[in-house]
């Protein structure tokens, strides 16, 4: 990919991976990435666990009981720390989550860039996930990120039309 328009454009939900996993500097290069996202006032409320031991992988299908989320060779489970995020004066409005997401998509694009495949889960048991994994004190868990080499092709993505998303002059 020469540009960033198709590294968007081949970035992707995977729901269907190999059992390769990702290497050590495949890794250090995607944290790189990710430590370099924005955040509010460069608080950087987040904490990242990374998954990858064959046990841990099963326990962690506990809270996401799906059968494509078990073909991951390893996973990201992603926090936000509640005692470092920005808030908002005027409303009172948390920024962690925002933070959160634009680090993980970071994230993403990073694996993309490398070849790896990644799924934003939000649809998980955070009961199950805290008991399996524990979360850092203050930290609340905000998706898992299954990573790995895609299984399956890519379908054509469906977008809205530019016009459909963009107002105003």
């Amino acid at each position: 990919m020469n540009d960033f328009l198709s590294l968007c454009q081949a970035r992707r939900s995977v729901r269907a991976f190999t059992a390769e996993k990702p290497s050590a500097a495949d890794l250090d290069y995607i944290r790189e990435c990710v430590r370099m996202a924005p955040s509010a006032v460069n608080f950087q409320p987040l904490r990242f666990r990374y998954v990858c031991d064959d046990a841990d992988l099963q326990r962690l299908s506990a809270c996401y009981d799906r059968e494509w989320f078990r073909t991951a060779p390893a996973c990201f489970i992603v926090y936000r720390d509640t005692a470092q995020e920005w808030v908002r004066r005027v409303d009172g409005k948390p920024h962690g989550d925002i933070d959160a997401a634009i680090a993980v998509e970071h994230l993403c694009l990073a694996a993309a860039e490398r070849g790896w495949g990644t799924c934003w889960v939000c649809n998980f048991l955070p009961e199950v996930l805290d008991t399996a994994f524990p979360a850092p004190e203050g930290c609340i868990a905000m998706a898992l990120i299954p990573i790995g080499k895609p299984a399956d092709e890519p379908k054509e993505k469906k977008r809205k039309p530019v016009e459909e998303l963009f107002f105003g002059d």
